[in-house]
């Protein structure tokens, strides 16, 4: 989605306060940490899984209120000619315009937070993961029953983002250093997942913290 228009979704997070019965785990960590390797794994156990990068898409996609809402505010210039959201237009708009940047702020929070609370309503399971990717830069975890970071050595990182973005070394380094510090989401974390070995030491910190997840479920007052 592009990282100014992503953060601008993912900030809005922050404010979600459902009234779940369900035990809710946030998923975060760093670029290129294995974020998507985890929460895969989880539901290959079958854990509902809610990804808010994936709810920041459905809920501009073609048809949907907040895209319309969009279009109003900004014009039918931040649109595709098949209809759908021009996003680098969008950006362009509000990368340096502070009201426009709220404004849109207040077209797509609502309808991201609706669309958590809905789904998160909806799980029957003992617990589900929500992916954040910013959570360490929302400021506020009310709603939340347990953080997991996934956590990896930034020298890992800079040859994923090289290897899976096609970039230079530089490039990856800025990707890293305009995100928040390790040390700051660790910090926030109860459950560390270090995403550093490999594929059979991951599905084995995946399954010991779904049982783990699993009896503090079952333990926590609805």
């Amino acid at each position: 989605m592009g990282a100014i228009f992503g953060q601008l979704i993912q900030w809005g997070i922050s404010l979600i306060n459902p009234k779940q019965s369900t035990f809710v785990v946030a998923l975060t960590g760093g670029i290129a940490s294995g974020k998507t390797a985890v929460s895969d794994r989880f539901a290959a156990l079958g854990v509902p899984v809610i990804d808010t990068d994936v709810i920041a898409h459905q809920v501009v996609a073609l048809g949907e209120p907040a895209l319309e809402e969009i279009r109003l505010a900004f014009g039918d210039d931040v649109l595709l000619p098949d209809g759908n959201l021009h996003r680098s237009k969008l950006r362009e708009i509000i990368f340096s315009d502070g009201a426009a940047k709220r404004k849109l702020e207040a077209i797509l929070h609502p309808a991201i937070r609706a669309k958590v609370q809905e789904e998160i309503a909806a799980v029957t399971a003992d617990y589900c993961v929500v992916v954040i990717p910013l959570f360490t830069e929302s400021g506020a975890y009310d709603w939340v029953d347990r953080v997991l970071v996934v956590d990896t050595n930034e020298e890992t990182q800079i040859e994923r983002v090289m290897q899976r973005d096609g970039v230079n070394r530089q490039q990856a380094e800025a990707a890293l250093a305009s995100q928040t510090s390790r040390q700051s989401r660790l910090a926030l974390a109860d459950d560390v997942i270090e995403n550093n070995g490999s594929v059979g030491e991951l599905d084995g910190e995946v399954k010991r913290l779904h049982h783990l997840y699993g009896r503090l479920a079952a333990s926590s007052p609805d």
